[in-house]
């Protein structure tokens, strides 16, 4: 490999003009949901966790139907929501025309959830 020359150009932030290739400023802006609408039908995974356990192969083997599972978690506690694996909310679980759903009590802000 050949050292650059000295007279190739290096470019330094200061010569680029106010504005120029930066950014635009969002910050005054109101936006809606409309804005959004070129990523409405992005497809999102959204997963409900009702507790962890770890086994081992041995134990995984053994389990069959009707077996028992013990989780991480007691009853009443707040289940995690997950949207493509990270972690954006807490939930309870409910039951919506005989069937299990979720509803978010905690929306979980960047950082503050242990993903």
């Amino acid at each position: 490999m050949s050292e650059p020359s000295e007279s190739s150009t290096e470019l330094k932030l200061d010569e680029f003009a106010a504005g120029e290739g930066a950014l635009p400023d969002t910050q005054d802006e109101h936006k809606t949901a409309t804005d959004l609408a070129p990523v409405f039908d992005v497809p999102v995974n959204i997963s409900a966790v009702l507790g962890r356990a770890s086994l081992s192969v041995a134990q995984l083997l053994q389990l069959g139907q009707g077996s028992v599972l013990e989780l991480d978690r007691k009853v009443g506690e707040a289940i995690d929501i997950y949207v493509n694996n990270r972690l954006v909310a807490r939930g309870e679980v409910v039951i919506v025309d005989e069937r299990l759903g979720v509803t978010m009590t905690e929306i979980i802000k960047d950082g503050d959830g242990q993903a």
